[in-house]
């Protein structure tokens, strides 16, 4: 196995895990929600629910973009790459994820500064609640970086198929 099968492998498998614990966190929000939802009903409405939920929600997509890249279950405009043979999707995809790994580079840079700046100086939420934001703003680049090592990974395989080696994504019977 090449260099690039082992690093396409370790990213999937990475990702895949990651991914899977993210899709629990819906039922985190619902938690959320509901307690949100008999606090108000019983008169007491907590402050931090709603803002809670936004994290949680910032967590399960940033967290499960990679895995769901991964599964090919982002959107895509299929109007005429539908009908491509599978070698010209992975041409045509070998160059056009090249804006989508500067576009991942300037998000992690901005994410970085920003969640350094969060620890910095403090920052806070403009709420009642005033919730620190470098968690939510860490998760935010952990998530980024996470898409960028599957970008990266996708970009690798497409070239693999290039060239006749076929590395297809691991099965979930692998978990």
């Amino acid at each position: 196995m090449t260099l690039l099968e082992r690093y396409i492998r370790a990213v999937d498998a990475f990702n895949r895990r990651i991914g899977r614990f993210a899709m629990y966190l819906i039922f985190a929000l619902m938690g959320v929600l509901f307690w949100s939802s008999l606090s108000k009903y019983a008169g007491a409405p907590s402050l931090w629910t709603l803002e809670f939920a936004q994290f949680i929600m910032v967590a399960y997509y940033l967290l499960g973009g990679a895995y769901s890249m991964q599964l090919g279950d982002h959107v895509r405009m299929d109007l005429l790459y539908g009908g491509w043979s599978p070698r010209r999707k992975a041409a045509i995809d070998s160059v056009t994820v090249l804006f989508l790994i500067f576009y991942l580079f300037v998000l992690l840079y901005g994410g970085i500064s920003s969640t350094s700046y969060a620890i910095e100086y403090g920052e806070r939420a403009h709420s009642v609640w005033r919730p620190y934001m470098w968690p939510v703003k860490l998760i935010g680049v952990v998530g980024i970086l996470l898409m960028l090592l599957q970008t990266i990974a996708e970009l690798f395989r497409d070239i693999l198929f290039l060239r006749g080696i076929s590395v297809n994504h691991q099965s979930e019977a692998g978990l």
